[in-house]
């Protein structure tokens, strides 16, 4: 249903650094940055594996925060998510594990970004 989605960030630096890092163990990576000329100067650029998916735009007007789920190959894709989200930044939301609550299978962490927003990985395979 959806092709991508982007949120808005106030400190490029910090954000770019935790979604670099929280991203890396889900075998997303930094895939365009938008030149400044076309964007009014402010920053912007996509995550993704084949195609930007995930957006990053500098604003100082960020909003309420957003949940948004990345899926994961497996339970270890999550825990490495997690760990390194923890160490760049991001507030716990609640650790890597399952949620029998949401399906038997699901395994997800829950971090929340430098900007407030709830960012999980999860996966859906068995372990």
């Amino acid at each position: 249903m959806l092709d991508h989605v982007g949120i808005l960030v106030a400190d490029w630096t910090k954000s770019r650094a935790f979604y670099d890092a929280a991203f890396a163990a889900l075998g997303y990576t930094m895939l365009a940055e938008v030149p400044e000329q076309f964007t009014g100067g402010v920053k912007v650029g996509g995550y993704g594996k084949e195609k930007p998916d995930f957006w990053l735009t500098e604003s100082m007007e960020t909003g309420p925060g957003r949940h948004y789920a990345f899926a994961a190959a497996d339970h270890a894709a999550v825990d490495a998510f997690y760990a390194a989200a923890m160490a760049n930044g991001g507030r716990d939301n609640g650790g890597p594990g399952p949620r029998p609550h949401y399906h038997e299978n699901y395994y997800g962490a829950f971090v929340i970004d430098p900007d407030g927003n709830n960012v999980e990985a999860v996966c859906h395979a068995p372990k």
